[in-house]
């Protein structure tokens, strides 16, 4: 398949806006390789080859084992994740997914537990961040495996 519209060229404005949550969520409390976790996650969800190419790259960049890469899928199995980890996927799944309604009480209170409002409230813009950016990417076709791991540092 041919990518069919390069929204960086045709739409730099929006896409300027949507790299500015990204600054937002660099100087937030949240751990950055647990977004970048996340965003992996929720591409998985959504089935974005690209996102899943850089985010990918940039946490074994960062020392993210494969291990946790590969089974990050089935994190509920798997004793590598923390706590904290655990609430976060659960909320961006919950999110991502929210066909239901509304994210489930029991994935709230397990949140809750691990994450304050303010960083609550963060956590979710990453979540609906990494969404967008996965619809965009999936809608225009963009092909995955020529991202180089901080490649967009200076576009934001």
């Amino acid at each position: 398949m041919r990518q069919r519209i390069n929204a960086l060229e045709k739409g730099p404005g929006a896409m300027k806006a949507l790299f500015g949550l990204g600054n937002y969520l660099a100087k937030s409390s949240l751990d950055q390789e647990m977004l970048d976790l996340i965003c992996f996650r929720v591409s998985q969800i959504n089935g974005c080859a690209f996102c899943l190419d850089m985010h990918a790259k940039d946490l074994r960049a960062k020392g993210e084992s494969e291990q946790r890469l590969y089974l990050l899928n089935a994190w509920r199995e798997a004793p590598f994740y923390s706590e904290r980890e655990q609430a976060a996927l659960a909320w961006a799944e919950a999110v991502t997914r929210i066909t239901g309604g509304d994210v489930p009480d029991d994935v709230y209170l397990m949140v809750r537990k691990q994450f304050s409002e303010e960083e609550l409230v963060d956590l979710t813009i990453a979540v609906t961040t990494i969404n967008t950016y996965n619809r965009i990417n999936i809608a225009f076709r963009v092909q995955a495996g020529s991202y180089v791991p901080g490649q967009f540092a200076s576009a934001q």
